[in-house]
C-alpha cells in the first residue's frame, strides 16, 4: 500500500503516547519531527530525557536526551562538532542568549541543527565557499569567518537597540572584492508563534529608513509570524547602512515540509519593496542546503544530516503499521456479568402490598 511521502501524516495519539512524544499543542510538522527525533535517538541507544513542569511533575519525553547523554554531546553529529560547540560557548559574544539546556538536551531545537549543519563549514573554508556558492551565488567568493549567535551590537541604537541576533553569520569577500555577509536564521520545528518582543521606537524608525518595505508601518510586520524576520532583516540592512559591510544577504533555512515557516516566508516576501541595492531575503529549504553540502564534497556528513532531520520514512512506516493493525478487542470478564439483585421489600411495606 503506497502512501504520500510528500505529505506528513497525522500521528495517531496511541502511537505518540507509546513513543513518549505526545504533545497536544504540536503542529502537524512538529509532531512528525518529534517522533523522527525520538526514533533517531532510539537507533543510537540513547536514553530519553524528562520534562519537569512547574509543579515538579516529571514525565518522559522521547525527543529529549537524558542528562548524561546531553552532557556527552549526543545531540551533535560527531565529536568534532561537539568540541567546536564548547569553544563557541566559551567565546560567545557578551549578551548572547543561548539556552544550553535546550541546545544540549532537546533534539528538536533548531540551534543544534545550526551547529550540526554549519560547523564543518566553519572548520573548512573551502567547503563553505562551495556550499554558499550554490545557496547564495555571487555573494561569497571567499569565506573569511563563520560564527554563531551573532549581533554587531546588542542594545546599540545604531542597529535595533535590542538583543536581536542571527543564528549564524558568514563574513565574506564578494567577487568584486567588496565586504559581504550572509546572515542566517535556521528553523526546524518552529510554528512561528514564539513570544513577541516589546515594540521599540527604533523598530519604527528603521522600518521607514531601511527602504526594505512597501508599507513600512504595516502592523503585520510587527506581529507573528513575521516580526522576527522583520527585526533581523532590518538589523542586516543597518549593518550595510552604517558601513560595516558593502552588501549582504539575509538567509532563512527551514525544512520544506514545515508549512508554517514556509508560509510565513512567502508572506514576508510579499511585504518587501523592489530594490536591487538592499540586503536581499533568501529562503533555502533545509533539504537543498543539505544537498549543497553533498555536492560540495561532504557526502557522508550530508547523508547523516538527511537521516536525522529530513528522512521521514521511518515515521511513515510506523504510522502505516499503526493504521493497518487490527484493533484490540476488550475481553469479557471470566466471571461473567454480575446477577441483578432486587432489593428486599421491608416487612411493613410488604404487609401493605399484601392487603
Amino acid at each position: 500500500m503506497l502512501h504520500n511521502t510528500q505529505l506528513l501524516p497525522l500521528i495517531p495519539e496511541r502511537l505518540r503516547r507509546e513513543r513518549y512524544v505526545h504533545e497536544p499543542l504540536d503542529t502537524r510538522f512538529r509532531a512528525a519531527a518529534r517522533l523522527l527525533q525520538s526514533l533517531w535517538r532510539e537507533r543510537r541507544n540513547l536514553a530519553p530525557g524528562h520534562y519537569v513542569d512547574r509543579s515538579g511533575s516529571r514525565r518522559r519525553v522521547g525527543s529529549m536526551l537524558s542528562i548524561s547523554d546531553a552532557q556527552s554531546g549526543a545531540n551533535f553529529m560527531h565529536s568534532d562538532i561537539f568540541g567546536q560547540v564548547r569553544c563557541d560557548l566559551a567565546y560567545r559574544e557578551p549578551g548572547a542568549l543561548i539556552d544550553q539546556e535546550r541546545m544540549f538536551g532537546n533534539l528538536l531545537s533548531s540551534m543544534p541543527l545550526a551547529f550540526n549543519l554549519l560547523v564543518p563549514l566553519k572548520k573548512d573554508k573551502a567547503l563553505a565557499r562551495r556550499v554558499f556558492a550554490k545557496l547564495a551565488p555571487n555573494v561569497a567568493k571567499r569565506v573569511a569567518h563563520l560564527q554563531f549567535e551573532h549581533s554587531p551590537g546588542r542594545g546599540d541604537p545604531t542597529f535595533t537597540a535590542d538583543g536581536t541576533a542571527f543564528d549564524a553569520f558568514v563574513s565574506s569577500i564578494g567577487p568584486d572584492g567588496r565586504k559581504t555577509f550572509i546572515a542566517i536564521e535556521v528553523k526546524y520545528s518552529e510554528g512561528m508563534t514564539e513570544p513577541e518582543p516589546r515594540l521599540r521606537p527604533r523598530y519604527d524608525e528603521l522600518s521607514r529608513v531601511s527602504g526594505l518595505y512597501a508599507e513600512p508601518d504595516s502592523d503585520a510586520l510587527r506581529r507573528n509570524p513575521l516580526q522576527q524576520f522583520w527585526r533581523q532583516h532590518m538589523l542586516a540592512q543597518a549593518m550595510v547602512d552604517c558601513g560595516l559591510y558593502d552588501s549582504g544577504v539575509f538567509m532563512l533555512i527551514a525544512p520544506r515540509q514545515n508549512r508554517d515557516v514556509q508560509r510565513a516566508a512567502r508572506r514576508y516576501e510579499s511585504c518587501l519593496a523592489t530594490a536591487d541595492d538592499k540586503v536581499s531575503f533568501v529562503t533555502v529549504e533545509l533539504e537543498s542546503a543539505i544537498e549543497a553540502v553533498r555536492a560540495a564534497g561532504a557526502a557522508d556528513h550530508a547523508e547523516a544530516l538527511h537521516e536525522r532531520y529530513c528522512n521521514f520514512g521511518p515515521v511513515h512506516e510506523l504510522v502505516r503499521q499503526a493504521c493497518l493493525a487490527t484493533p484490540r478487542r476488550k475481553r469479557p470478564s471470566r466471571a461473567g456479568p454480575r446477577p441483578v439483585t432486587r432489593p428486599r421489600t421491608p416487612p411493613r411495606i410488604a404487609a401493605r402490598v399484601g392487603r
